[in-house]
């Protein structure tokens, strides 16, 4: 085989080349007509974590309200001497104030609750529910006081968070959870 005839097998593949994988790939780029199918996918699966991490935000915040809404019943019932009788302890009080908070949150695993009493206002000191690790420091107690004391209620729930990657701000605890916190102080009633 000569030098031309080398040449012309060269050239051949070379067209061929051309013809069966260039011209087919520079076509599909030319084209607009399938450009939607193609962003869709691609539009689709920002915007759907976008729209969960929106929703996710908008559960927390409906949570903090539910335990607020709790907070303020629990500490009725501590303010008007209701929850000092005999009947109560800390498990008791925790089923009344599950009572009230029913449906959304998961009221007998994860809700805590703390009641404590103080002499004043400025005696009021209160331990932090979280550990240096980020888990729960599970030290409450159950101190309703008499007529006259000063009283904190809090009502904390670790809201679990689905979605980290695309909200990383929203957990603020080690095992991916929102730590809500809901706080009452009051004097109680002369009852």
């Amino acid at each position: 085989m000569g030098r031309d005839a080398m040449s012309g097998v060269v050239r051949s593949i070379g067209s061929f080349a051309q013809r069966t994988l260039l011209r087919p790939l520079c076509r599909f780029a030319r084209n607009t007509r399938a450009t939607a199918a193609i962003e869709f996918p691609l539009v689709l699966v920002p915007f759907i974590a976008f729209l969960y991490a929106i929703m996710e935000t908008a559960m927390v915040f409906f949570s903090t309200q539910v335990l607020e809404t709790g907070v303020q019943n629990a500490a009725r019932m501590v303010l008007t001497g209701q929850a000092q009788g005999s009947g109560y302890n800390q498990t008791s009080f925790k089923t009344a104030v599950c009572q009230k908070v029913t449906g959304w949150l998961d009221c007998s695993g994860k809700l805590y609750v703390d009641v404590r009493k103080f002499a004043d206002f400025s005696s009021v000191s209160l331990t932090s529910p979280v550990n240096a690790d980020g888990t729960i420091n599970n030290n409450f107690v159950y101190q309703p006081g008499g007529p006259g004391d000063i009283v904190v209620v809090r009502l904390i729930y670790p809201f679990p968070i689905a979605m980290r990657l695309w909200n990383p701000n929203l957990s603020n605890m080690s095992d991916n959870s929102r730590l809500l916190i809901a706080t009452a102080a009051f004097k109680n009633e002369p009852y």
